[in-house]
């Protein structure tokens, strides 16, 4: 018998729980105020995904999907990437969506049910959020391709969850972009529930990440708790995409310390005394030790911090609040370059029986 290949599976942190490095730091990181702007951002991202929550319990904003515990990762593959890259993101991903330009009033418009929200301002060419399960590495796949026929030095970023990588969307976009060798990074959150079915349910496989190996791409784990981690590990894989040098997987292992959504109770099939210790792991704090052992931080400093968010937190809700809501012919006069004949009359009906809401009725 003859071996034909052998495979392994890299796993990558810096710093440990406790926010000690684990061995020295990449080289954006030898600087402690380089990692500052990593902290802030994931210090607002939190603050906002709280406030997020309660315009949710108070009918201000529809369902919404909490990133509690998993800042880093979204803003550990934002930072790692180019103005002129694509994200393409899951609803889980308003960490990364908010470092890349999204801003906060335009997420709460989308988590409103504004489609306006989604029309991004500064990153005018980043997907919107996808709802629908690892469909969005298709998209991804797509969009890796196309620059890479085009000959634009562009890298497309797909961050989805742990279950989407049992789905045959996530599989297929893989395969293809391997065969294309397209320049594409998919991210998978690995937060170890998908709603209420455990990891240990969804694969028997030791690690998501084994799963390039099936397409041929590289594939490792990353600490997703370690925001200097994660940033290295998306920073290498983006360049190596961008020289040419096809696909790549990175699983990044955290923990949904909240609900699946805001529609989502997570005791009725998680006992919380599973999710107390994991809060030990979250990586705002592990970040914070880190800097704070460097005497780079101080209290006075995480007052601050947390007094700025918080003011351009409500100031976004605010904004959000005065935006006058769409009006009945947008849903219409938005979907389509020109609206088929089929549904003009749809759209008459619409109008006659509308409130008056102010929108062109023409």
């Amino acid at each position: 018998m003859a071996v034909v290949a052998r495979f392994e599976v890299e796993y990558t942190r810096f710093l440990d729980p406790q926010g000690e490095a684990t061995q020295a730091l990449p080289p954006f990181a030898l600087d402690p105020a380089a990692l500052l702007p990593l902290y802030r951002a994931m210090t607002q991202a939190r603050l906002f995904d709280s406030k997020a929550i309660a315009l949710q319990r108070t009918g201000k904003i529809g369902t919404f999907a909490s990133a509690l515990g998993q800042e880093a990762i979204g803003i550990g593959v934002a930072s790692a990437m180019r103005a002129e890259d694509v994200l393409v993101p899951s609803y889980r991903d308003h960490a990364a969506q908010l470092l890349r330009g999204v801003t906060m009033a335009e997420s709460l418009l989308y988590w409103g049910g504004d489609e306006r929200g989604s029309d991004f301002s500064v990153p005018r060419q980043d997907f919107p959020i996808c709802v629908p399960i690892a469909t969005q590495v298709c998209h991804a796949a797509g969009c890796a391709y196309a620059f890479k026929l085009r000959n634009e030095p562009r890298v497309a970023v797909c961050i989805l969850g742990d279950g989407g990588t049992s789905k045959g969307d996530f599989y297929e976009a893989l395969n293809l972009a391997a065969v294309w060798q397209a320049p594409l990074l998919v991210v998978v959150n690995n937060n170890q529930w998908a709603i209420s079915v455990p990891r240990a349910m969804q694969s028997a496989a030791p690690t998501l990440a084994q799963k390039a190996i099936a397409v041929g791409i590289d594939g490792c784990q990353v600490d997703g708790n370690d925001v200097v981690a994660v940033r290295h590990l998306a920073q290498q894989a983006i360049a190596k995409a961008r020289a040419g040098g096809g696909p790549s997987l990175i699983e990044a292992i955290s923990y949904r310390l909240g609900d699946h959504t805001t529609a989502d109770d997570a005791t009725r099939y998680r006992d919380p005394a599973e999710v107390e210790p994991q809060w030990a792991f979250e990586p705002i704090r592990r970040l914070r030790n880190y800097l704070l052992r460097l005497n780079a931080w101080s209290a006075t400093q995480e007052e601050a911090l947390v007094k700025e968010c918080s003011e351009a937190v409500n100031a976004a809700v605010e904004a959000y609040l005065a935006t006058p809501p769409p009006t009945t012919a947008d849903m219409f006069d938005h979907l389509y370059a020109a609206l088929p004949a089929t549904l003009q009359g749809q759209r008459e009906t619409a109008l006659h029986f509308a409130p008056h809401d102010g929108g062109s009725h023409g």
